[in-house]
């Protein structure tokens, strides 16, 4: 049974109910103060405690999608995928669907009514980099009436570690794409959900590592071409747009700064401002102080020619501790132009879920505002 399995995670809740009621239970006969006894207290007392605690994590991994498997949990996680292939008109091109799935919504049994949700396989063929991901089609992307119409596009990160399933099951987009769509409070997009973490357990934060993954030339350009080549997304640059929350987010500002000509607008959730280097991402740069700068969205918008792209970051006065420096970040972007940006400040919001819940579906509005269908 998998890691994110309800059968693991009722397992696991049964087994701390029947440690406690076993120790309450048990507990006068253990009362006596040989080592026998007390090695059995101590016995029961650890059980339990342990048994409560998996309970909790799993629970905890249900919610907020930290670990995907057993493998990605303990650090094993070897399925990074690199496919070379380098013929571009290969039969089965750079994305592959290899699932569907219906949209959690009213009707969602039928395309045109709910939409619909493909995973996908896609190769990179400029990086090599392979990584699922989760495409959200709208609706009116299986209505008759739109069938030559194109769509803009929006990539949908994940934090670190996270899981692509957590952006549907956990912070909903796809059911809070449908309902602003349908509400006429924003255009139908096509949304592109992953993680950024495309050569996994390592945290790439989204650079071209030098002799290592090449991830920020991924989303920057193969990933877009690869969804244009599969779907009908608008072909002009102001077509794609970009959001994420935490890693996500730092990386979704980081590719509309460095990539305006591919990304139109970028939304970080919660993010941060500068790729951190600690065990999870081992050596970035490996020396190259010009990379590493590049990586620091401060300093990049100082020394470097403002781009004409929309940039949007949410943070909370009380509970988010970037809220300081995403302060520093708008005053500096709102003196760079043509770069415009936009704020979500709320009064209080930790760095969770919930959080950014509550933040999506104007995330969602402000970025279709920014984006065309041609």
């Amino acid at each position: 049974m998998g890691l994110t399995s309800n059968k693991v995670l009722a397992f696991a809740v049964l087994f701390a109910v029947l440690l406690f009621v076993g120790t309450v239970w048990w507990w006068p006969r253990l009362a006596r103060r040989n080592w026998r006894a007390v090695s059995g207290r101590i016995g029961l007392l650890l059980a339990t405690q342990v048994a409560i605690f998996a309970s909790i994590g799993l629970g905890a991994n249900q919610a907020f999608g930290f670990y995907a498997s057993w493998a990605d949990l303990f650090g094993q996680e070897s399925g990074q995928g690199i496919v070379v292939d380098h013929d571009a008109g290969g039969a089965n091109g750079p994305l592959q669907v290899v699932d569907t799935r219906q949209v959690n919504v009213s009707g969602g049994t039928r395309p045109q009514i709910g939409g619909q949700i493909q995973k996908v396989d896609i190769v990179g063929r400029r990086t090599h980099i392979a990584s699922p991901a989760y495409v959200y089609l709208p609706p009116e992307y299986f209505q008759p009436q739109y069938r030559t119409r194109t769509f803009p596009a929006t990539v949908v990160l994940t934090g670190y570690p996270g899981t692509a399933e957590a952006l549907i099951k956990g912070l909903h987009y796809p059911q809070t794409a449908h309902r602003l769509a349908k509400n006429g409070t924003m255009q139908p997009m096509i949304l592109v959900m992953m993680r950024p973490t495309v050569a996994p357990p390592r945290d790439t934060e989204c650079v071209d590592v030098p002799g290592g993954p090449k991830t920020e030339s991924f989303f920057a350009k193969d990933l877009p071409d690869a969804v244009s080549h599969h779907y009908r997304v608008g072909k002009k640059p102001g077509s794609w747009g970009i959001v994420g929350d935490s890693t996500g987010g730092y990386c979704a500002l980081k590719l509309a700064i460095h990539h305006p000509e591919t990304y139109a607008a970028g939304a970080g959730l919660s993010p941060y401002y500068r790729a951190p280097s600690d065990p999870t991402t081992g050596d970035l740069f490996h020396g190259n102080e010009e990379l590493k700068n590049r990586a620091d969205l401060m300093w990049y918008l100082k020394h470097r020619p403002a781009p004409d792209t929309s940039l949007l970051v949410s943070s909370s006065r009380n509970g988010e501790s970037n809220y300081q420096e995403t302060l520093r970040f708008i005053d500096l972007v709102q003196a760079k132009k043509p770069t415009r940006i936009s704020s979500i400040i709320l009064d209080s919001g930790g760095h969770n879920f919930n959080t950014w819940r509550r933040e999506i579906p104007a995330t969602l509005q402000w970025i279709s505002g920014r984006l065309s269908d041609r």
